[in-house]
């Protein structure tokens, strides 16, 4: 793993959420973008080097929705650019590590996405990202 790619925060609202971020960093958000296949639509915020990526569900049935009614809003992951999203899979499932989608998938901001189960994890959701070419 590379670096830190982002940490993800599960929102209700991106409308009530986005002004309160943008206040917090200084600076309004740079990408909002729907990802329809997982029922969410994201919001993206610069901070140095870092990024912080706002989760809002699009549907009752997201997992982003699963997740707030269980434990509110607040963080849900943390995701790690990876240079070769493939190996990077093989390489934890060898460790032991639960991964929930053994193929990438398209993610938002350009990126090849896979998960690792939070119970694999000490309970942190950890997400892997490859750029897309």
């Amino acid at each position: 793993m590379e670096k830190i790619e982002h940490i993800g925060i599960a929102v209700k609202s991106l409308e009530t959420s986005n002004p309160l971020f943008a206040a917090l960093f200084g600076k309004p958000h740079y990408k909002v973008e729907e990802v329809a296949s997982e029922g969410v639509k994201t919001s993206f915020f610069q901070s140095g080097p870092n990024k912080i990526e706002l989760l809002e569900a699009t549907n009752p049935d997201s997992p982003i929705a699963k997740f707030i009614e269980k434990k509110g809003e607040g963080i849900h992951h943390i995701a790690f650019a990876v240079s070769d999203i493939v190996s990077e899979i093989a390489r934890l499932k060898d460790e032991g590590f639960v991964v929930l989608n053994e193929t990438p998938k398209k993610g938002a901001d350009n990126k090849l996405v896979a998960f690792l189960h939070p119970k694999s994890t000490n309970g942190v959701l950890i997400e892997l990202c490859q750029e897309i070419d």
